[in-house]
């Protein structure tokens, strides 16, 4: 009896929610408005493009908050990106959600199908909670916002093929399978984008570098058998995913693993591969949980380490002359979303030419966003 009024309690607060930013303005602040609707952005001195939705972050009056994940860190990146003078919030691309047709480039249609359950979808998050959740809420709520993300990862692609660089904000949802979700990842927003580009012709090969500290296992899955998708992974050896899939080339690193160590090993293997796949387009999947204090792995890397990653990894493509997409995946220390925060704002120091000092500084700032942006 208790669990029922719970699931009817929790579907009268939760079925208004997602409706709210539509019917009432006021819910939002100025920049959620100004990222809400789907919308075309601005190019970063023609050199590189954020895309962003408020539409990203989850909210089930405060339910999120017991999740490993902070769905809020796109939020507050994009929040410090404004606020430390890299982009207005017009400058962001707000993307529109992902349709079914794209889903169905990765997925299988039993699978969406079963995305209808709050059961199921409680269990690919990885939270129980949620399976208490109407499925129309949870629809509404959460899988909405996942497919919004994803939307941002093919406009992210496009924009990169557009100017060289492309970044998203969410996305990097690599434990996705074509036929069910895994470790906080609902759809394979990488292997979608790729695929839509080569439908459209845009692009023929693809490389994907994961640089997250788990196995990217579901892309992986996802472009098995592919020759024209190289997937690239260095991950800790020993925790999740176990059993591994097989990519086209995984380092597997045993800690200790600090910044000298990794940065050795991309550097030993990245040129080669770039030059093995003959890529049109390079996607990094940058997660931050490599950080040393990240709660869920073991590697030793500093903040200033993950900016010097990911700015190699960029530039590799870069200079080649190679368009890059750049998704964020995962990190679930505190201090996660600064430290992606400030790898970001260094990338669009580098190669847009953006101020270079940013103020929030990894990992000492506070958890919230600053307060200069509302």
């Amino acid at each position: 009896m208790a669990t029922a009024n719970v699931r009817r309690s929790l579907h009268l607060l939760l079925l208004a929610l997602p409706l709210c930013p539509l019917c009432c303005s006021g819910c939002m602040s100025r920049f959620d408005a100004a990222t809400y609707r789907p919308r075309d952005g601005r190019l970063v001195n023609d050199a590189a493009a954020v895309v962003y939705s408020s539409r990203y972050e989850i909210d089930l009056a405060g339910l999120e908050r017991f999740h490993p994940f902070d769905i809020h860190k796109y939020g507050r990146i994009a929040r410090a990106l404004v606020a430390d003078g890299h982009l207005k919030p017009s400058d962001f691309f707000v993307p529109a959600e992902v349709t079914r047709d794209e889903l169905l480039l990765a997925h299988t249609p039993q699978y969406l199908a079963s995305l209808g359950s709050s059961k199921n979808v409680a269990r690919h998050l990885e939270s129980k909670g949620m399976k208490l959740l109407p499925a129309r809420s949870l629809d509404e709520g959460v899988l909405a916002t996942f497919r919004a993300s994803t939307g941002g990862t093919i406009v992210a692609a496009r924009q990169a093929l557009r100017c060289g660089l492309g970044i998203n904000l969410g996305g990097g949802y690599h434990h996705a399978h074509p036929d069910h979700g895994e470790g906080f990842c609902i759809y394979a927003d990488v292997p979608i984008a790729v695929r839509v580009l080569q439908r459209e012709g845009l692009i023929r090969r693809a490389l994907l570098v994961d640089l997250d500290v788990h196995q990217g296992n579901g892309n992986a899955v996802c472009f098995t058998g592919d020759d024209d998708v190289f997937t690239f992974s260095i991950h800790e050896a020993g925790i999740y995913p176990v059993p591994k899939a097989r990519s086209d080339l995984d380092v597997e690193l045993s800690p200790p693993v600090d910044d000298e160590r990794y940065l050795d090993v991309l550097k030993h293997h990245l040129p080669r591969v770039i030059r093995a796949a003959k890529p049109d387009l390079v996607v990094v999947l940058a997660g931050v949980d490599t950080y040393r204090d990240d709660p869920l792995a073991h590697f030793d890397m500093t903040a200033r380490g993950i900016q010097d990653r990911d700015a190699y990894a960029v530039g590799q493509a870069r200079e080649r002359g190679i368009p890059v997409l750049y998704v964020t995946s995962g990190g679930y220390s505190p201090d996660a979303w600064q430290i992606q925060y400030r790898s970001i704002a260094n990338l669009l120091a580098t190669f847009a030419g953006t101020c270079s000092e940013p103020s929030v500084l990894a990992p000492s700032a506070g958890r919230t966003a600053p307060a200069a942006v509302k």
